[in-house]
């Protein structure tokens, strides 16, 4: 009938339906959008393949980052060469090995053995470290974080390690720890860093460029470790390398200068390692750590990783 209105409460506005009307909204979720069981399964799959296939590669990293190693330990150790290229001479297990120092070869594998040590406390305990904080050019190139927190971490992060560099040094002489062995451990450190110091600025810079790749790829292997072993199985090869080849890591130098100033301190030497000359290797030392470890690594990987996700 026309002017009568209409009886369909749906119809109707919610203020003038009668209290014994419930009206119900339904919204259908279903768009298609959400995956069902067997994409999710599908999903589960795939990703467990990824993950196996990620442990080959992690493998078969390691193996790479070993072989050289092993293949030196082999001819420096077990293998005495007779000056012919074809073959070696195999040293018997009864014959006594060359007689080596820790002096001879610059204490290498104590440093080696340490800085293992304190790469495990820092990536296990979960320590601020400077040199790996630089992988941080990633969640910035991602937009998680800006210019300024990148900028404060990395200030505040570098002096707090500095800091706990040069205490550490202080408590180490003062154990009396570089007196031993008649001395010759102060003797080596002061050498060490001598060293450091007479080092020119441009090899200086690339050599903490090439350790900080090192490092950085240490603390990224480290992080595809699920257990302690993992992360200390991940950690070996690159810090060995950086080790063994002599290249520069601005925490280790920052302890190396400090003590070799209080061991010619306390023994009334000349002043031969300085302040101006621990200056002079940090700044070129701790530019390179940052082009290595945030541009060569953390943004190499970002740009990989990026190119295979979806533009908002």
């Amino acid at each position: 009938m026309s002017g009568s209105k209409s009886s369909d409460p749906a119809a109707a506005p919610a203020d003038a339906l009668p209290r014994d009307v419930l009206q119900l909204t339904v919204y259908d979720l279903d768009d298609g959008a959400s995956p069902g069981k067997p994409a999710a399964a599908a999903d589960a799959a795939l990703a467990e393949a990824r993950m196996r296939r990620g442990r080959r590669v992690m493998l078969l990293i390691l193996l790479a980052c070993s072989a050289p190693v092993v293949a030196a330990y082999l001819a420096f150790f077990v293998v005495r060469w007779q000056g012919k290229p074809q073959h070696g001479t195999l040293i018997q297990p009864t014959r006594a090995l060359p007689a080596r120092t820790l002096a001879t070869l610059d204490g290498q594998p104590v440093q080696s053995l340490s800085l293992k040590g304190q790469w495990l406390l820092v990536v296990v305990a979960g320590a601020e470290l400077f040199t790996g904080n630089n992988l941080l050019a990633m969640a910035w190139a991602d937009g998680k974080i800006s210019s300024a927190d990148v900028l404060r971490n990395w200030v505040l992060v570098c002096l707090a390690n500095l800091i706990g560099a040069a205490g550490l040094a202080a408590l180490v002489f003062a154990s009396g720890h570089t007196e031993l062995n008649g001395g010759a451990i102060a003797q080596q450190v002061v050498k060490i860093a001598l060293a450091k110091q007479n080092l020119p600025w441009e090899q200086a810079f690339f050599r903490g460029v090439l350790c900080n790749v090192l490092v950085c790829m240490a603390v990224w292997m480290a992080m595809a470790g699920r257990s302690v072993t993992d992360k200390a199985v991940a950690i070996v090869m690159p810090i060995t390398a950086f080790v063994a080849a002599g290249f520069e890591h601005s925490i280790a130098n920052m302890y190396f200068f400090p003590l070799a100033m209080l061991v010619q301190a306390g023994s009334g030497a000349e002043s031969t390692v300085t302040w101006v000359g621990m200056a002079t290797n940090l700044v070129p030392v701790i530019a390179g750590n940052l082009l290595g470890g945030s541009v060569l690594v953390g943004l190499t990987y970002y740009v990989i990783y990026r190119r295979g996700q979806p533009q908002p």
